[in-house]
Parts: structure tokens; C-alpha cells; sequence
């Protein structure tokens, strides 16, 4: 019986301890997945802290860029004064404000325009302009923004594959400035393209039509005049002032010995040729 007894204890001491030996094995069990888990979410917390700070930084980035591209765009559009456009290379991209004082007749979407503004002047060759209806808009004293490229032919400084908008506001029209004096002189070219006067000059050659006399009525009207000993070749340019115009119309009518004063706009070529808009036989 106290065998039975003994045997029956020692029994129920083993079950006891094997028990004890499973809960523990159990609870380490908990403990390692609750530390792997627990590593888990501590790494896909830094995985997602790393995504956040790629992401705000490809965000800092396109901002930066988006930024830059915003400064170069404001940049590329700044309207130049017209000390930056004079100091502007041949071929440097321009952008300019001025006010329209002539231009020449449209033909086949384009415009030939002399502007100028409180500092200085822009011969505006062959700018695109859709339709004789929005040349007529181009009336004097008109303000219009002008991009485009600034070129060189032949010494005229202009600009070329040039695109304008009108610029509601204030007007100008120029009043000629006399540069009899400067005629001969380095300084003459600082005035090209603005509207000036001559006083006191004698012609010494009748009209020609064309340079060389191989034109004919309507074609541009070539003429020397002379002061202080050296002579000048002056135009009418016939796109600016055709055939039906008073001044063309007067120098057909000139005469070797006439004295006479003259306004038009200081065009270059190979030298001082005006373009000439108005003369007056003193």
C-alpha cells in the first residue's frame, strides 16, 4: 500500500514537472517571437522613416528644381534698359521695351518697325506680325515688348526673328535730335536708329532710283548731300515713305546747289545712310 502510495506521488510529481517544464518552454517561445516581432516593427519603423525622408527629399528637390526653372524663366523674360541691350553680344537672345515711331509696309506676315524710348533706339527687322489689320494696331508712339535676337548687318545694329505684344499704357513719340555736328564723328553711331535732323545741308546729286540709277518710280531713292567739306549718301527708303509721299516727292525734285534740312531715322550701311522722312528746300 505504501508503494501504491509512493508510486501514485512520484506520478503525480512528474506530471507536476513536466507541466512546469511546458509552461516554461511556452513562455520562452512567447518571448522570442514577442522580441522578433518587436524587431519587426522597429525595423519597418526605419523602413518607413527612411521612405519619408527619401520621399521629402525627391519633394525638396522638385521644389529646388521647380524653383531654379522659375528664377531662368524670369530671367530669360527680364526686359532689358537699353545700356544692357547695347552691351549685349551679336546673337544674345534680347528682350526690350519701346515705343513705335514708323515701320515699314507689311508684307507676307511681317514688319520692319522703328521704335525707340527715353535712351536710345531699335531698328525691329522682319518681326512676325499676323495680318495688315494687326499692323495697323502699330500707330505711333505705341508701347510694345519686343523678344528676339540682337543681329549686325553691314554695321546696322538690329533686331531680328523678333515677335512683339502691345503694352497698354503710356505713349512716346521722339522729337528729331540735330546731329549735323556729329557727322564724321565716332560718337554718330551712339544715335543709330533714332529719329534726328539735319540742318544746312547741300545736295550734290539728284535723285537716283536705286543705288546705282537702275530703277524706277517707287523703287528707293538714293541722294548725296554735303557739310563741312564731306559728302553723305542719304535714302528714301520706299517701303517707309512710298511714292504718294511728300518727301518722296521732294527729293525727285531736288537740285544740285538746294540747301536744305532733313529729318528721318539714323539707319547704318557700311557707314551713316539715313532713311530719310522729311525735307525741306531752305
Amino acid at each position: 500500500m505504501k508503494k501504491k502510495v509512493l508510486a501514485v506521488l512520484m506520478a503525480a510529481s512528474l506530471t507536476f514537472a513536466m507541466a512546469a517544464c511546458g509552461t516554461a518552454e511556452q513562455a520562452s517561445s512567447q518571448e522570442t517571437s514577442s522580441e522578433a516581432t518587436s524587431a519587426q516593427d522597429e525595423n519597418g519603423t526605419e523602413s518607413t522613416s527612411e521612405e519619408s525622408t527619401s520621399a521629402e527629399s525627391t519633394e525638396a528637390s522638385e521644389s529646388g528644381t521647380a524653383e531654379a526653372s522659375t528664377e531662368v524663366a524670369t530671367e530669360e523674360q527680364a526686359v532689358m534698359t537699353y545700356a544692357e541691350y547695347v552691351a549685349a553680344e551679336v546673337d544674345d537672345p534680347v528682350v526690350i521695351e519701346a515705343y513705335v515711331q514708323a515701320n515699314q509696309s507689311w508684307w507676307d506676315g511681317k514688319i520692319t518697325v522703328y521704335a525707340q524710348d527715353q535712351d536710345g533706339a531699335y531698328f525691329l527687322y522682319n518681326m512676325a506680325c499676323a495680318s495688315q489689320e494687326e499692323a495697323d494696331k502699330l500707330v505711333k508712339g505705341t508701347k510694345i515688348r519686343v523678344s528676339g535676337f540682337k543681329a549686325e548687318w553691314s554695321g546696322e545694329i538690329e533686331i531680328a526673328d523678333a515677335t512683339y505684344e502691345i503694352v497698354e499704357g503710356d505713349t512716346f513719340v521722339a522729337q528729331p535730335v540735330d546731329v549735323t555736328d556729329l557727322l564724321g564723328k565716332e560718337e554718330l553711331i551712339e544715335k543709330q536708329n533714332q529719329l534726328v535732323a539735319f540742318k544746312g545741308m547741300t545736295v550734290e546729286s539728284e535723285a537716283l532710283y536705286k543705288w546705282d540709277g537702275s530703277g524706277a518710280e517707287g523703287d528707293d531713292l538714293y541722294f548725296n548731300v554735303s557739310v563741312n567739306g564731306a559728302t553723305y549718301t542719304f535714302t528714301v527708303e520706299s517701303y517707309l515713305c512710298g511714292a504718294d509721299t511728300e518727301v518722296y516727292k521732294a527729293v525727285k525734285e531736288l537740285k544740285v546747289g538746294d540747301v536744305v534740312d532733313m529729318e528721318g531715322f539714323l539707319y547704318w550701311y557700311e557707314g551713316v545712310n539715313p532713311h530719310i522722312t522729311s525735307v525741306t528746300v531752305k
